[in-house]
């Protein structure tokens, strides 16, 4: 047998400790960040006798954060506490025993027979030796059924991560407590599901939640909530990339119950949250928004192209009110589908969404046409003063398509008091240092768009 399949037949002599007070089962919530982070919150009632005494939580999670642990209940002062994380496994068990005697027994295949011998281990790092009698063997995979069997189980491992609390009471008797700590491991995000009719200009939205626990240890029966927003940690991963999915922030109070900065999403009932397991919950379903399709090119600065550029596809829409959501959305991905001519709905692209307020207009990319372009031409440039230049550009937007479509072009790198001195299309201020043009384009045909723009630095 190889040591690992050996070590998990290991039989084992567990002993239990004292149970140092009476509790009744804990009544759990758990609120899940964003950010690889939970508040678990975890009330019973424990039966105390006065003085000092210890109590054991064998239920919290693998990836506590011990610092933050908070234990509060009347008439009660905590003098120390303790997590113990060394976890009782077939191999932590060998590695404990070395120095110390074990029981090997092994089984003859032919007649069923069982040879039982003491043996002392010698070591256990890649393999096991012992020393049995006069002579050390190795154990090894040889086909002989074999296992080990240990007295006792070390103190200091536990078969689950266990906080231990050494408390003083000031009198006997039932008393209702409250432990609450931070913990890693638990985590959600939002997924968004968009079906877009193009002819109707609307789309369905569905979201779904889906609660991730990798922290080892399962949540059973929890009141859940989840907190949308990005709460400040100290070396919690440094600089975030925000998506650009947000074209303006919205200005209307969203749904749904709020905290400090951040709103909460209740589970509508108390859940189970199993260790390593993903689990989708629905929090988000509307019908009709109204939504359209835009071709976009933007440009970051001045200059020329030497190949036509494709134009991005995106659906533009607005969570406010009147466009049918009047929802605020947590950040999460949305993927965007379809119908084709036999009905049947087609992934066509997906994008990131950054925690959206109510009231925004967003533009989630979907992907490429390849069959409309634009091609940049920076016609000259001028320094008009020490501290001003004149930049003259053209833009050659072409359409391959059966239907006539419009381009919404960005042009970006104004300054200082950048402002336009020439345009062959009415442009608008996006931002102090953005310009957009819709531009219109006909069916397999192509539109140019000349400006003049003077621009400080």
């Amino acid at each position: 047998m190889t040591r690992r399949a050996l070590l998990t037949t290991a039989a084992l002599v567990l002993i239990a400790g004292p149970v140092h007070a009476a509790q009744t089962a804990p009544d759990l919530s758990v609120t899940i960040y964003n950010s690889d982070l939970a508040l678990v919150e975890d009330a019973r009632t424990l039966d105390l006798k006065a003085g000092r005494q210890k109590l054991e939580f064998k239920d919290v999670s693998a990836a506590i954060r011990p610092e933050t642990v908070s234990l509060s209940a009347p008439g009660v002062s905590i003098v120390e506490q303790n997590f113990d994380y060394d976890l009782l496994t077939p191999d932590k068990l060998m590695e404990k025993a070395v120095g110390q005697q074990v029981k090997i027994v092994r089984t003859n295949p032919g007649d069923g027979k069982e040879t039982t011998e003491v043996a002392t281990v010698l070591a256990a790092n890649e393999g096991v030796v012992l020393k049995i009698g006069d002579r050390i063997e190795v154990l090894r995979d040889d086909g002989v059924p074999t296992r080990v069997i240990f007295d006792k189980v070390p103190e200091t491992l536990r078969a689950r991560p266990t906080l231990s609390v050494t408390v003083d009471a000031e009198k006997a008797g039932p008393r209702g407590t409250k432990l609450s700590y931070l913990t890693s491991g638990l985590g959600w995000k939002a997924d968004y599901v968009a079906l877009f009719d193009e002819k109707k200009q609307a789309l369905d939205l569905q979201g779904w939640i889906t609660l991730t626990n990798n922290s080892g240890t399962p949540f059973e029966n929890a009141r859940t909530q989840l907190v949308a927003g990005q709460v400040n940690q100290l070396n919690n991963g440094g600089y975030r990339p925000q998506p650009r999915s947000m074209v303006s922030a919205g200005t209307e109070s969203g749904t749904g119950e709020r905290v400090a900065d951040y709103y909460i999403y209740p589970l509508p009932q108390r859940t189970t949250i199993a260790a390593n397991q993903n689990k989708q919950v629905g929090f988000l379903s509307a019908q009709g928004v109204a939504a359209k399709k835009v071709y976009e090119i933007r440009e970051a600065w001045f200059g020329s192209e030497e190949n036509p550029t494709s134009a991005t596809v995106a659906i533009q829409f607005s969570n406010a009110k009147l466009a049918g959501l009047g929802s605020q959305l947590p950040a999460g991905v949305m993927r965007v589908y379809m119908r084709d001519q036999a009905g049947d709905p087609k992934f066509i692209g997906e994008n990131a969404l950054d925690h959206t307020p109510a009231g925004s207009e967003l533009s989630i990319k979907t992907g490429e046409a390849f069959d409309v372009t634009s091609q940049a031409t920076l016609v000259s440039q001028e320094k008009v003063s020490k501290t001003r230049s004149r930049y003259e550009m053209k833009y050659l937007v072409r359409n391959a398509r059966p239907e006539a479509v419009t381009v919404e072009l960005r042009q970006g790198g104004l300054w200082r008091d950048g402002e336009v001195r020439a345009e062959s299309l009415k442009s608008r201020r996006i931002d102090a240092r953005t310009l957009g043009w819709s531009v219109p384009v006909p069916a397999n045909g192509e539109t140019v768009l000349t400006f003049t723009v003077e621009t400080g630095w």
